[in-house]
């Protein structure tokens, strides 16, 4: 102290406390000079004492007044050092620097004057204390003093001058320092940030592209600041280093995909689409260096594809045919297990647009890889089967298409179908809505009577009562459906083709569940003799309301096109007795009021009498129900039936066990209840009411089976 006292008059030592701003200004420019004097002399010692004593005595002294003499004292001595000053600063700058943390706003000001006139001097040999000086304008850049947030503005800039032209400056130092800010909320800081990633992108000597995924997640961040300002700061950065990864050969994708695929799920619209534009850059230009990234992709591409905002869906579905149309190899990385779990994961997605597009990829893979699809089947075929019970036609068919490429093997294929079965017995509403859609559509994709081979053995042995509900629903199916016509083809040469015939004995086997599906498969099949026979067998408790109500759909089905070869079948009833005999079966089981009677009455009357030959007609044996298929109608010409090709006698057996089941099923189903039989049917029919084309008191009236005799067409 005495040194610097000796060299420093004390007069000057006083004014640099006064608390007047002048008098601190004029002692600076006597120390300046005296500092001027004793370098030029090679006196650094005392200079040494001189920037000490300015440092322990008045910067870091408790009174305000004496750290402004300090500070302005420090500038004036590096201002007096001029060109030796680099010899001083590790003395001079950090007293400066601690005082940008004091309390009193006024000294933090004149610090940034202090470390702005230090900075003027040396220049390149500040670059030293960078660091510390960027960390410290990092937080006066949000001082809540606006004088020194604006003496820090004038600070910054000189010191960006000073970097861009020094050869000194490491980035390689600074990024950890930047990466540590760049979370930062302060909307001033932010604004300093991306400042100084701009200037530093802008010095062509250093590398910043090569340091971007050190900060890509910050500079995301700001897309959605509250301010606008920041936010077109920010996405101007961003756009001019995408701009530079198109034109540089060496690119990192791979830390910045990452950080991408996180940032495509912000909650702000804006950063969604910043991040899905440059993933679709990233995917074009990075290509096989993406190949362990695609998976992270996908989970990224698949929501957005539903996104609301219609620009953000665009790029996203451009994004992901172009992933879908690199032909990436396992081999290579292309993790195919987990592209499969961003698929399945994007199965239960609330967006009917995502669940598609997860099943395109699920599609594409086993089209490409099915031998590595298949092995982690076990993964997904769970979902895939839950799918199926998806709200939306359009994914329930991909879904189809997807269980058809992996039903290839036989086993598959048989869980797929009793899956199927389980779903419609849990879910009567699935069998009822969506049933039709998914059998025809599987029947079109796994070949129609392998499929409808596999549901009859299931149904065989399925629960009574839903296996005939099913029944129906195939069996409506199968008559109505274009998909089916070629299986209709074959029933329909079930009598002369042993293909037809095993489809028939295949599908009899569970159609026998439902008297009017038997029947209906039988008049398919041309099968009249033994349809008249089955409905000859039927008792008084097989002609329920459910019955009536499946006869009434048949006898629709009749007048369609896909019975027109039946109707004209009727123009020769001579050749089709049994054909004929059938179809009075069925008009005597209807009650004569309803629309279903009138239609088929109506048909029947059409059957031209002259074709039948009256004395023929009336030397027909009476029918005999004890000889049922065995017995022949002598005179006539009846349906060609192979000797030996279908046993319709076992057939029958088979038809008339099943319908015994049904019968004591429903016996004991009644008696479980406590209303008594006679109440229960009056409930059943009033729940089945609605559905009714006739009323319930033709119903309450069923013929008797002893007027069955064939009708005339005179009648």
């Amino acid at each position: 102290m005495a040194d610097a006292l000796s060299n420093i008059p004390a007069s000057v030592m006083r004014n640099l406390a006064d608390k007047l701003y002048e008098k601190r200004k004029n002692a600076a420019i006597e120390v300046e000079g005296i500092v001027k004097q004793l370098a030029f002399a090679g006196e650094h010692d005392k200079i040494t004492s001189v920037i000490k004593h300015l440092s322990t005595e008045f910067t870091y002294s408790p009174h305000s007044n004496h750290r402004k003499g300090g500070l302005i004292g420090l500038a004036a001595v590096t201002v007096g050092l001029t060109n030796d000053a680099a010899q001083h600063l590790e003395q001079i700058v950090p007293p400066v620097l601690n005082s940008f943390n004091d309390q009193d706003s006024r000294v933090r000001y004149y610090a940034c004057e202090a470390l702005y006139n230090i900075a003027k001097v040396v220049r390149g040999d500040f670059i030293i204390f960078f660091n510390q000086i960027f960390d410290a304008l990092c937080k006066l850049s949000a001082d809540s003093d606006a004088n020194v947030q604006s003496a820090a503005h004038l600070l910054d800039r000189l010191v960006k001058d000073i970097v861009t032209e020094s050869d000194q400056f490491s980035i390689e130092e600074f990024i950890p320092l930047l990466r540590e800010r760049m979370n930062v909320l302060n909307p001033h800081v932010r604004q300093f940030l991306v400042g100084w990633i701009t200037v530093l992108d802008s010095v062509p000597d250093i590398d910043m592209l090569g340091f971007l995924p050190d900060f890509l997640d910050g500079l995301f961040n700001m897309l959605s600041d509250s301010s606008r300002e920041i936010r077109q700061q920010a996405d101007s950065a961003l756009s001019e280093f995408l701009q530079e990864i198109k034109n540089s050969p060496n690119v990192d994708y791979g830390r910045m995909a990452e950080i991408l695929v996180q940032r495509a799920s912000s909650p702000d619209e804006f950063t969604r689409l910043t991040a899905i534009t440059w993933i679709n850059e990233f995917v074009k230009l990075g290509g096989d260096q993406l190949v362990p990234y695609y998976a992270a992709i996908l989970g990224a591409i698949l929501p957005c594809i539903s996104d609301k905002e219609e620009k953000i869906r665009a790029v996203a579905r451009e994004t992901n045919e172009e992933l879908r149309a690199i032909r990436a190899d396992p081999a290579d990385g292309f993790d195919i297990g987990s592209i499969l779990s961003i698929a399945r994961s994007q199965l239960s997605s609330e967006w009917e647009a995502t669940r598609i597009e997860a099943l395109n990829w699920m599609a594409t893979l086993l089209a490409r890889h099915r031998a590595e699809v298949i092995v982690f089947l076990s993964d997904i075929f769970d979902s895939l089967l839950r799918a199926l019970s998806d709200p939306s036609n359009e994914v329930v068919l991909l879904v189809l298409e997807v269980h058809a490429c992996i039903a290839r093997d036989d086993l598959h294929f048989r869980d797929l179908v009793r899956y199927l079965v389980q779903n419609f017995k849990i879910d009567n509403s699935l069998l009822e809505k969506r049933g039709a859609l998914i059998v025809r559509r599987l029947c079109v994709l796994l070949d129609a009577e392998r499929v409808y081979r596999e549901f009859s053995i299931i149904l065989e042995g399925e629960d009574l009562d839903f296996a005939s509900v099913m029944v129906q629903a195939l069996n409506l199916i199968l008559l109505t459906s274009s998909e089916l016509s070629e299986l209709r083809v074959l029933l329909k040469q079930s009598l002369v083709n042993s293909s037809g015939k095993d489809l028939f004995v295949s599908l009899y086997s569970s159609w026998c569940h439902s008297p009017m599906a038997t029947v209906s498969l039988c008049l398919l099949a041309q099968a009249y003799q033994h349809a008249s026979s089955v409905i000859q067998s039927l008792g008084e408790e097989d002609i329920n309301v459910k019955f009536l109500v499946q006869l009434d759909k048949l006898i629709r089905l009749l007048e369609t096109p896909i019975f027109a070869y039946l109707r004209l079948q009727l123009l020769e009833p001579g050749k089709y007795t049994w054909l004929l005999k059938t179809l009075n079966g069925l008009l005597m089981l209807l009650p004569q009021q309803s629309v279903a009677f009138k239609i088929l009455r109506t048909r029947i009357k059409t059957v031209p009498s002259f074709a039948l030959g009256s004395a023929q007609f009336e030397r027909r044996t009476p029918w005999n129900p004890a000889q049922r298929d065995s017995d022949e109608i002598p005179d006539q010409e009846t349906e060609s039936i192979p000797e030996s090709e279908i046993d319709f006698a076992a057939r029958l057996e088979q038809f008339e066990g099943m319908q015994r089941l049904h019968r004591v099923h429903a016996k004991s189903q009644m008696q479980s209840r406590d209303l008594p039989p006679s109440t229960l049917s009056q409930e059943i029919r009033r729940s089945e009411e609605p559905r009714q084309p006739f009323s319930m008191a033709e119903i309450s009236r069923p013929p008797s089976r002893s007027s069955w005799p064939v009708a005339s067409p005179s009648q």
